[in-house]
């Protein structure tokens, strides 16, 4: 793969990336079974434990506005003609609610470069001379030749979101649907590395969003019931 502009943009973050996934292999060599699939997952488990206050702010915000879409569509439709007075009631809604529209957009820009290192850091890494296979994996620098990984990396994209999603609207049924489609067709073609990589990023997403929302049902559920 061409480095490009974004592969040079993020080589430093990568090279930064490859170095530790060695450290973690050495970890993994020095506990008896030198695995770069365990490497991989680890890495990831540290980038998402590193990440998680940025992850619970993002969440939290995207959360919050879905919560009040059912009262911004009143909103809408009440002053859909008088475009200045919506925008001031809508103004008041995020106010009266503490919600802060761009506060989700800041945590995902901070994360964005060391998710996109980590992306490049594993399409791009070469494992040397050693075999880097991993359970049914024949190789990670390879497409999983029997497609669990891509159904896996379709399947935790759609309950990643679904956990997130409140008020489920014709537009994110849409999304619900194509987006972990999408992701299961791209991951048919990608090295397994990569494609681990997503997958073990999705399921601590899952057991972080669960953590974080424990015990504490969301608002549209509660009012549908």
């Amino acid at each position: 793969m061409e480095m490009g502009f974004f592969g040079t943009l993020f080589a430093p973050i990568e090279g930064f990336l490859h170095f530790v996934l060695e450290m973690l292999y050495s970890l993994t060599e020095a506990v008896g079974f030198g695995s770069y699939g365990v490497a991989i997952i680890l890495l990831t488990i540290v980038i998402k434990m590193l990440l998680y206050p940025l992850t619970v702010k993002q969440v939290k915000s995207m959360r919050a506005m879905q919560e009040l879409q059912p009262q911004m569509k009143k909103i809408q439709e009440k002053y859909k003609d008088k475009p200045q007075e919506m925008q001031m009631k809508i103004a008041n809604l995020y106010k009266d609610a503490g919600v802060n529209p761009l506060a989700g957009c800041l945590p995902l820009l901070i994360q964005m470069p060391i998710l996109m290192g980590m992306y490049y850091a594993l399409y791009n890494f070469d494992y040397g001379e050693v075999a880097p296979t991993f359970l049914w994996l024949p190789s990670l620098s390879e497409p999983d030749p029997i497609y669990v990984l891509p159904v896996l990396s379709a399947l935790t994209t759609f309950l990643q979101q679904k956990m997130t999603t409140t008020e489920m609207t014709q537009q994110m049924k849409i999304m619900m649907t194509i987006m972990p489609v999408f992701i299961g067709w791209i991951s048919l073609q990608f090295p397994s590395g990569l494609v681990l990589y997503w997958v073990t990023m999705n399921i601590v997403q899952i057991v972080q969003q669960w953590w974080m929302y424990r015990g504490d049902e969301p608002k549209g559920k509660k009012e549908a019931a």
